[in-house]
């Protein structure tokens, strides 16, 4: 499963990259150090909507597109590992291990007691 603090940091350093700039140039002009801009990129920290908006003025692209290019991305995400559920399923192959038998000197199951409400 993706996580959006990747996504979105991959989408902040495709449209820099894109816009041949440097760190160091859109970290000036949003007013965030140059480290934290790179952990931001590489995923490590999630930004708050306040330094996202910062970031996207400093990069001239509107925040809405951010958003609709990590919605589309997290989208095809989830379509091909659902693609990949139902092939593994068609497969045979199960998607969870499943539990090993308990034998006798397993683990003991008590029911529990039936409570009146």
């Amino acid at each position: 499963m993706a996580v959006l603090r990747h996504v979105v940091g991959e989408t902040l350093r495709a449209v820099r990259l894109r816009q041949r700039r440097t760190l160091r140039e859109v970290s000036t002009a949003a007013r965030v150090s140059l480290g934290y801009l790179s952990e931001i990129e590489r995923g490590h920290k999630e930004p708050s909507s306040e330094l996202l908006a910062a970031i996207c003025e400093a990069l001239d692209v509107p925040l809405s597109e951010v958003f609709t290019t990590v919605s589309d991305t997290l989208r095809r995400e989830e379509l091909m590992a659902e693609r990949a559920a139902v092939l593994s399923a068609r497969r045979g192959s199960p998607l969870l291990t499943p539990a090993p038998a308990l034998g006798s000197d397993g683990p003991q199951v008590r029911a529990l007691p039936n409570v009146a409400a």
